[in-house]
């Protein structure tokens, strides 16, 4: 979690990516970063452990899985695909709590 003196305001831009970057730091990561590379990280580590698109694209908040594909495009999409049809797609109900807005 990344602390800051904001009050209960929302951060700049600016501020939070300085906090990540410091955080980042911190936790030993040398490798320059953005901080909207964090979604495609996440998605990719996602798809390694064999999440369904559909639940990637649901925490992600695409609206198509489209958008979703293009956060994957490191990986072997083989992998992808033997990840889709692996498993069923799960059946989850809006009140499950997982709408994601932005």
């Amino acid at each position: 979690m990344i602390h800051g003196p904001t009050g209960g305001r929302r951060w700049e831009a600016s501020a939070a990516r300085k906090q990540l970057h410091h955080a980042a730091a911190r936790g030993g990561v040398r490798r320059r970063f953005a901080p909207h590379q964090l979604p495609h990280a996440h998605a990719v580590e996602m798809a390694h452990e064999e999440v369904p698109l559909v639940v990637i694209q649901r925490q992600l908040g695409h609206a198509n899985l489209g958008i979703t594909s293009t956060y994957l495009q490191g990986i072997d999409s083989s992998e992808i695909s033997s990840t889709v049809h692996a498993r069923p797609s799960p059946t989850i109900s809006a009140s499950a709590g997982l709408l994601i807005t932005r």
